[in-house]
C-alpha cells in the first residue's frame, strides 16, 4: 500500500509547498481536486484540458519529487436539476485530463437528482410515505442509470476508472446503493472511493463495509469521524448544525485517530481488512477537522498511518509436509 494526501487538506498553501510537505512526511501519492465543490487551488482544469504543456508541467512537478498522482477529484452533483450540467462538464474534463496524464482514477460522487419537476436535490432516506419510493424510482431509472451508463463509457474509452464516494445526500450513500449502481452500469469501470468517515456517522461497521465491497474498492480516503455520544444520545445521529458548531453536533469529522477508542488500533484493523480483500492502492489523508490546524492534522494523520500501513506484499506460505 501507499500513503497519500488530498492536496485540498492544506489548500491555503501553494502546490509547491504542498508537494514538499508530502515529501517531508514520506508520502507516496497526491490527489488533486479539479473543481465543483472544491475551489481547486492547485489545478487549473481549463488549462489542463487545453494545454499539453500545462499537463507536462504538473506531471514534472509531481514526479520530480518521487510522488505520483493516485487520483483526480471532481466531487460535486452532476445530477443536480439546475447545476448538474456544469458539474458534469467538470467531471468529464477531469476524466479527459486523467486519461492524458495516465492517472488511473477519478474520484467523484454519484450525484443526487430532485423529484420529477423539482429544482432542488431530494435525498430519500425512508420508504414511507409511499411517494418516497416513487421519487427513488424516478431518480434511479430515469436520471441516474442513463447518465451513469454514458459516463462509464466515456471513462472506459479514456482508460480511467471512476471511484464513487459514498456520502450522505447522494444517491449512492452506502454499500447497497453502491452495488446497485455497479450492477446497473458495469463494474469494470465504476467502483468505490472508500471514505470511511461518511459511513461512520451513518452507523456502518467499516470492517463489514470493506468485506462487502471487496474488489469494488478502487481508491481510499483516510478520514475519521467521532460520534459525540452525549449529543447523539439526546438527538440521534441526523444533524443539521454546521461544522463550526462542533461542541453541539452529534458527530464531527476529526483528525485521524481521534474518532475511535484506541485510535491506531482501529486504523490497523482498517488497513488489514483492506489487504484481506486485495486492496493495495493508496490511502489518501483528508483533513476536515475544524478544531485542529490543517498542517498539524495532516502530520498527525501521516504519523499514525505510517505506523499501521502494510507496505510489502505477502510472501509466507505454509510448509509442505
Amino acid at each position: 500500500m501507499q500513503l497519500g494526501l488530498i492536496t485540498d487538506s492544506v489548500g491555503s498553501r501553494p502546490l509547491e509547498e504542498v508537494l514538499n510537505l508530502a515529501v517531508e512526511l514520506e508520502l507516496d501519492t497526491i490527489e488533486l481536486a479539479t473543481g465543483n465543490w472544491s475551489a481547486a487551488p492547485h489545478a487549473d482544469l481549463n488549462e489542463l484540458v487545453s494545454n499539453p504543456a500545462a499537463r507536462g508541467r504538473l506531471a514534472k512537478e509531481v514526479e520530480s519529487r518521487g510522488l505520483s498522482l493516485s487520483a483526480l477529484n471532481a466531487n460535486g452533483n452532476q445530477l443536480h436539476p439546475v447545476q448538474g450540467a456544469e458539474h458534469d462538464r467538470v467531471v468529464r474534463d477531469t476524466i479527459t485530463v486523467a486519461g492524458e496524464l495516465g492517472v488511473p482514477v477519478v474520484v467523484l460522487m454519484s450525484g443526487l437528482p430532485g423529484a420529477k419537476g423539482e429544482r432542488t436535490p431530494n435525498w430519500i432516506t425512508t420508504s414511507w410515505p409511499p411517494e418516497t419510493l416513487e421519487v427513488l424510482e424516478y431518480q434511479w431509472n430515469e436520471v441516474a442509470i442513463p447518465y451513469w451508463h454514458d459516463l462509464a463509457e466515456f471513462a472506459r474509452r479514456r482508460g480511467v476508472r471512476l471511484a464513487v464516494e459514498m456520502h450522505g445526500r447522494q444517491l449512492v450513500f452506502n454499500v447497497a446503493t453502491m452495488h446497485r449502481l455497479r450492477e446497473a452500469v458495469g463494474d469494470d469501470v465504476v467502483g468505490a472511493n472508500l471514505d470511511p468517515s461518511h459511513l461512520m456517522w451513518m452507523g456502518a461497521d467499516i470492517l463489514a463495509v470493506i468485506r462487502s465491497l471487496g474488489p469494488a474498492i478502487f481508491h481510499v480516503h483516510a478520514k475519521d469521524t467521532r460520534v459525540e455520544r452525549p449529543n447523539a444520545a439526546a438527538n440521534g445521529i441526523l444533524d443539521t448544525l454546521p461544522p463550526a458548531h462542533a461542541a453541539d453536533r452529534s458527530w464531527n469529522y476529526v483528525t485521524l485517530g481521534l474518532g475511535h477508542p484506541g485510535g491506531a488500533t482501529f486504523w490497523s484493523e482498517f488497513v488489514y481488512a483492506l489487504r484481506s480483500v486485495g486492496y493495495d492502492g493508496s490511502l489518501n489523508i483528508e483533513h476536515e477537522d475544524v478544531l485542529i490546524g490543517s498542517e498539524e492534522g495532516v502530520r498527525r494523520a501521516a504519523g499514525l498511518l505510517k505506523s499501521v500501513v502494510i507496505r510489502d506484499g505477502p510472501d509466507w506460505t505454509p510448509a509442505r509436509i
